[in-house]
């Protein structure tokens, strides 16, 4: 008979307003025996670990908190990477990109060796970026990378469709698609209210304006947040903890996530069956000649800004070996 593993460990790197808050919400949820918070801030470390381990007390809960290092990270069933450079009011997610990638090198670095079986989920920004180059330094199958990509914007959309149906948003399947960014968009043409397509649920309203409304509201909710109080952490917290769910407990669920679409030559989001391999396998979805061609725009511009940070990292790395040529040279 083979061994089953009883305990599951979930890490986090990054134990700042996501970080904790994912961390908050897999103590309220538990779904893992294990959390590990790791952070270069050792204070705040210490800190969040304490005051988190304080909510484990209540009774109902057998999930433990604790410390770690990145070593340690890399042996978990799932690593939740929330660690970056924080996005600042008005910024792009694609210009966090230069430092967020230095970012995630080193923390490769510091986690290897990596536990061929665990799953990476990369909720940093710019996230589908990040996934792309996750996957080339991590090592891993392409099927255990990925980022919640769009996630949370899919669920904005359920939300307000909700709201206009006048349903319940679990009774809506919408997927926003592409980049977690400024090239996202709906996928209008396959969205049912139950068993209807938006079309006949909403006949008199499914209006050019109607559509560009809500594409808006849905692209620019993190924006907006940002703008009040300076960061986003409950709504993503959760819909990372459900994605460890969908993991970890291999329940098969469709959802929009990022991962390497090989005939687009990057990481976007696609809807895929998730389960505890990763991604189980990508779900196909009939796109109309508008979605397919706002899908192929996004793609070429992923395909750019990563050919643009490829040339950045050789650079770089070219840059590294001059200077230690030169200390050499000194000693």
């Amino acid at each position: 008979m083979a061994h089953q593993r009883l305990k599951t460990s979930i890490a986090i790197l990054g134990c700042g307003d996501v970080g904790s808050t994912l961390a908050y919400t897999l103590i309220l949820n538990p779904i893992c025996s294990e959390v590990i918070l790791v952070d270069p801030k050792t204070a705040l470390l210490e800190a969040q670990v304490r005051d988190l381990s304080d909510a484990t007390y209540r009774g109902n809960t057998g999930t433990r908190v604790r410390a770690g290092t990145h070593r340690d990270a890399g042996q978990a069933d799932i690593v939740v990477i929330t660690a970056g450079a924080k996005q600042k009011i008005g910024e792009s997610r694609l210009s966090l990109l230069s430092r967020n990638l230095h970012i995630l090198s080193s923390i490769f670095k510091s986690m290897a060796p990596i536990n061929p079986n665990t799953i990476l989920l990369l909720v940093a920004n710019p996230v589908d970026i990040l996934t792309y180059f996750a996957q080339k330094m991590s090592g891993l199958p392409e099927s255990q990378v990925l980022g919640s990509g769009t996630t949370l914007d899919s669920a904005r959309l359920r939300g307000v469709l909700a709201q206009k149906t006048e349903v319940s948003p679990n009774s809506i399947d919408a997927y926003v698609l592409g980049e977690h960014g400024d090239s996202q968009f709906i996928a209008w043409s396959s969205i049912l209210i139950g068993t209807s397509p938006i079309r006949l649920a909403l006949p008199d309203q499914i209006t050019p304006a109607f559509k560009e409304e809500i594409a808006t509201h849905t692209r620019g909710a993190a924006a907006a947040i940002i703008a009040s109080k300076g960061c986003t952490a409950y709504g993503i917290g959760n819909m990372a903890a459900s994605i460890c769910k969908y993991i970890l407990f291999d329940q098969r669920t469709v959802r929009p996530i990022s991962f390497f679409q090989p005939s687009l030559g990057c990481c976007l989001s696609m809807p895929a069956v998730l389960g505890r391999k990763g991604i189980i396998r990508p779900m196909p979805i009939v796109l109309d000649e508008t979605e397919q061609e706002e899908l192929e725009n996004c793609a070429s511009h992923l395909r750019g800004v990563i050919a643009g940070a490829e040339k950045e990292l050789v650079a770089d790395k070219a840059l590294e070996k001059a200077l230690e040529a030169e200390a050499e040279k000194v000693f």
